[in-house]
């Protein structure tokens, strides 16, 4: 495949999984029962755990997917020292500045939302505590935000890499145990390989779950195996992707079969992850069994048709699309914060739910905008500086993006 050629509807499919991971986090405080988040608003509905449910199915599935298809690309491109050089740049960098400077908002978002449930918010004092606890700069420094995804799409490209420079030295050295691992990655991409292989894998990695779906591994650096297994095993299905056209086309088909599929899967994993708490039932493990394996297909199933659904209508040039695209990534990196300050504001309003949730992320979205444009300026101005020039024009900040 021509590494030239601007995919749009890959463009698209990048921009939008992210924009539905903001609109996922605005819903979290919608929940009827209290999962921990930073405060739960008034207005509560069943059909917010549906879409939070069946959202967090795929959203992340989506985009370490497509950053594997684009890393595969870069890597063919630049060569290993070039794909290296910009993996730092794009993942490894913003993780650490992004935790750094995040981390102390996010945290003061949490304090104020437990003041809002007992009835006042004092922000102030949240934001004098939240940074009070960022002097610490402990190991806990680096968890309970949301860029634990980054740590992970880390560790995901080393090890896809890793596997790619061991296919090279096989082929040199034993060609014949390098075209058995081509051949069971090559058929894992056909449509009996993804039924028979991917997809069992993917629910054996459930299985292993500490709950029901996928977890969220946000508490240690230490990686969680079966999440760590899950993620990189989409990032390396995309990574070959890119070099299998055909099978990239036959994924990304729209059918009735698929949708099927999928209405099938999203019913029966709805309705079976309600005996989550039922330890004590006469078939607990078979219905966990049953779970894992209709969550797998509800996760593989939404993968294709959201894909596909780009590939359909969304493959021309759009200037939107394509200026969304090359802000998504930032606008992901900074708009928890924004996003729970603004769920505390909104808490105890007497507004429809929809409402509050478009209103939480749009503004969001707009106010990301407005800190990303700012900050390309000021990164602009210290670029001109005739000291700065040469080292800033290194750092490769203007559009940081885990897909280029």
């Amino acid at each position: 495949m021509t590494t030239t050629t601007r995919l749009h509807y890959l463009d698209a499919v990048r921009a939008y999984a992210l924009l539905l991971g903001i609109v996922y986090h605005a819903s979290l405080s919608f929940l009827p029962i209290f999962i921990g988040w930073a405060v739960m608003d008034i207005s509560t509905s069943d059909w917010m755990s549906v879409f939070v449910f069946i959202s967090h199915a795929f959203r992340l599935e989506v985009f370490f997917l497509i950053a594997g298809f684009f890393s595969c690309m870069t890597l063919q491109k630049v060569g290993i020292e070039g794909f290296l050089s910009s993996r730092f740049t794009r993942i490894v960098l913003p993780f650490l500045l992004g935790w750094i400077l995040l981390r102390p908002l996010l945290v003061s978002g949490w304090i104020m939302g437990a003041e809002s449930m007992q009835g006042d918010a004092n922000i102030i004092a949240a934001l004098v505590t939240s940074f009070s606890d960022f002097k610490g700069l402990s190991m806990s420094l680096f968890v309970g935000t949301h860029l634990w995804f980054l740590y992970y799409l880390t560790l995901a490209t080393f090890l896809t890499l890793l596997l790619y420079l061991l296919h090279t030295k096989l082929s040199q050295f034993t060609p014949k145990l390098a075209s058995i691992m081509h051949f069971i990655l090559v058929h894992m991409l056909t449509r009996k390989g993804l039924y028979l292989l991917v997809i069992p894998l993917s629910a054996c990695c459930l299985w292993y779950m500490q709950h029901w779906g996928v977890d969220t591994p946000d508490k240690s650096l230490t990686p969680q195996w079966p999440v760590l297994c899950l993620y990189s095993g989409f990032f390396l299905f995309g990574w070959v992707l890119f070099n299998h056209q055909k099978t990239l086309a036959d994924f990304m088909k729209l059918s009735a079969f698929k949708v099927g599929v999928w209405l099938c899967s999203c019913i029966a994993a709805v309705m079976l992850s309600r005996y989550q708490m039922q330890y004590m039932h006469e078939y607990y493990l078979q219905i966990k069994a049953a779970f894992v394996i209709s969550y797998a297909v509800m996760m593989w199933s939404s993968c294709m048709l959201f894909i596909g659904l780009f590939k359909r209508f969304a493959n021309k040039p759009n200037a939107f699309t394509q200026k969304l695209a090359d802000t998504s990534y930032g606008l992901y990196l900074v708009h928890l914060p924004l996003v729970v300050w603004l769920q505390v504001a909104v808490a105890e309003l007497d507004w429809p739910i929809l409402l509050k949730i478009t209103v939480i992320s749009l503004c969001s979205i707009i106010i990301g905008f407005a800190l990303i444009k700012l900050f390309r300026g000021f990164y602009h101005q210290l670029k001109s500086a005739p000291l700065n020039k040469k080292r800033l024009s290194n750092i490769g900040i203007e559009q940081i993006s885990p897909n280029k």
